[in-house]
């Protein structure tokens, strides 16, 4: 039983946290609600910093969670720019950097993820960026622009979701773009091969320059400013400024040292949590893209870093720190735009995972539905161009129905209607 004495500490200031402070809040409870953040902003959505916002089709403002005002009005304690560097799980308290100690009943941990860095010489030059948080967003935004007055190029290490995202944007202000990629194709490793040549093509159509099999070496300059940036296989690529775009790594240090179980490598590493987001210590959860989920519906630990997983995960979470009984199954779910291209993916299906990819509809258009199989069953699917059909797909994976290859790629046999029965 949840009272109005209790004390919830929320540590990190971003979508999956802000959530939870309005879950703890809708579902009624009463107690005090602390909500420390390391940024200086207010918690926002991170998808505007590669789309909307990089691109100048959004305000700033709209980026935010909640009107500043909304905290304050909900008796949400925020703590803005704040490091919680300590968890006493004994006396159950957390320590801030300048030394205050927080007590807590029930804490949730959404520290959130932060940018692989690039090992190489040169990264200390001026026109090397990374793309995780809104200071980073309004600096590219600017560069953006200013390559794009002077014809200037872009080298982006890395071919992921936010490497294209950040490509389209870079062309459609003019810059010049390569991308240095060590696999065969953009978005290998969710995609696959067969997908990811289809974005391959979309990019080249817009004038970005592809460098597959290939990794970064060192970025040359001169008087701090970026000239160059060099790979393993001899090539040399002209370059005003560098985007590192490498992938994630989940912010575990203060679980770890706190001796909370942490999730194995192979499963994304992150802090492990169960199906009710409840960590290896009864009184502390965690969500969103630093939570490795003992998923149900797949049978594996899953680390997610998309947006979805925050806006449901924390006020999963929320739920579950008031007791109410959470089994947290959610489908995977993210979107991207680049260019005219808008597309939502569903599932989990890494390379390796599936045996069968099958198309509906138009891949040389860029208007399809891919489903990615595995003895038949979906375990993903991914609409480009094609809209209102998430929930059909979620449900095709949920059921692991195996409607077979014919049906799934026939434009004529509702979505729908695939749940009904299964290929003799």
């Amino acid at each position: 039983m949840v009272d109005a004495d209790q004390t919830f500490v929320i540590v990190g200031g971003g979508l999956a946290g802000a959530k939870a402070a309005e879950t703890l809040r809708s579902e009624g409870f009463n107690g005090r609600v602390i909500l420390i953040g390391d940024e200086g902003e207010h918690p926002y959505e991170r998808p505007p910093l590669s789309k909307g916002y990089l691109q100048g089709k959004e305000e700033r403002d709209s980026v935010f969670v909640h009107e500043p005002a909304w905290y304050a009005q909900n008796d949400i304690e925020l703590h803005l720019g704040q490091t919680v560097v300590a968890i006493d799980r004994v006396v159950k308290t957390v320590r801030l950097g300048e030394g205050t100690l927080v007590h807590y009943d029930k804490l949730l941990l959404v520290t959130g993820a932060e940018p692989r860095r690039l090992d190489i010489p040169g990264t200390d030059l001026a026109g090397v960026h990374h793309l995780r948080r809104l200071s980073h967003a309004e600096r590219l935004k600017g560069v953006l622009a200013s390559l794009g007055r002077d014809n200037g190029h872009l080298v982006i290490a890395g071919a992921g979701w936010i490497g294209l995202e950040v490509a389209a944007a870079a062309r459609e202000y003019g810059a010049e773009v390569t991308v240095v990629e060590p696999l065969g194709s953009p978005l290998h490793a969710v995609l696959g091969p067969e997908i990811g040549q289809i974005f391959a093509d979309l990019h080249a159509e817009h004038g970005v320059r592809f460098h597959f099999g290939a990794k970064l070496t060192e970025i040359t300059g001169q008087d701090g400013m970026v000239l160059a940036a060099l790979t393993d296989d001899g090539e040399e690529h002209p370059a005003h400024d560098v985007l590192a775009a490498i992938g994630a790594a989940p912010r575990t240090s203060l679980a770890e040292s706190a001796g909370l179980e942490l999730a194995d490598r192979a499963h994304g590493g992150g802090i492990a949590v169960d199906t009710s987001l409840r960590t290896s210590d009864p009184d502390i959860y965690a969500a969103g893209d630093v939570a490795s989920v003992e998923h149900p519906l797949f049978g594996t630990r899953l680390r997610v870093e998309h947006w979805a997983n925050a806006l449901n995960g924390g006020p999963a979470a929320a739920r579950a720190m008031l007791g109410k009984e959470v089994t947290y199954d959610r489908v995977p779910y993210f979107f991207s735009d680049q260019y005219d291209v808008g597309l939502e993916y569903s599932g989990w299906a890494p390379p390796g995972s599936y045996d069968q990819v099958v198309i509906r509809g138009d891949a040389g258009k860029r208007q399809f539905i891919a489903f990615w199989l595995k003895d038949g069953r979906v375990l993903a699917g991914m609409n480009v161009n094609v809209w209102d059909v998430t929930d059909p797909i979620q449900e095709l994976i949920r059921s692991g129905a195996r409607p077979g290859a014919d049906r799934l790629a026939d434009p004529s046999v509702p979505l729908t209607a695939l749940l009904e029965g299964e290929d003799g």
